[in-house]
């Protein structure tokens, strides 16, 4: 098992969650983020007044999938959120050892 994790812009959230749903991927926790990489920030006028935001909002989400719909996952991820402009995000996999669900007490792949 996987865990594809998802750094994308806010706007984009619906279009993957719908994207990710129609290749058969139903759950998912998506968290609001703030961070910046390259973006670097930017400065924003208030009042009169300039100041730089230097943490842009994202949202993470998280992804548990099978190792073969790893690839299908990030594919759907990629061209769900991409907008071709700086700041569309990044995407992480990294292993997961073990899932268990709390309700009914399954492990492994049953559990996700």
């Amino acid at each position: 098992m996987k865990k594809v994790e998802a750094i994308i812009k806010p706007f984009k959230l619906d279009d993957v969650r719908e994207a990710l749903s129609e290749i058969g991927i139903t759950g998912m926790t998506a968290i609001e983020v703030k961070g910046f990489g390259r973006q670097k920030g930017h400065t924003e006028l208030y009042r009169g007044a300039e100041y730089v935001v230097d943490f842009l909002p994202k949202v993470k989400l998280d992804v548990v999938v099978a190792e073969d719909q790893v690839e299908r996952c990030i594919e759907t991820i990629t061209a769900a959120a991409r907008t071709g402009k700086i700041g569309d995000g990044k995407i992480f996999v990294t292993n997961v050892e073990q899932v268990v669900r709390i309700r009914t007490g399954e492990t492994g792949p049953e559990a996700i």
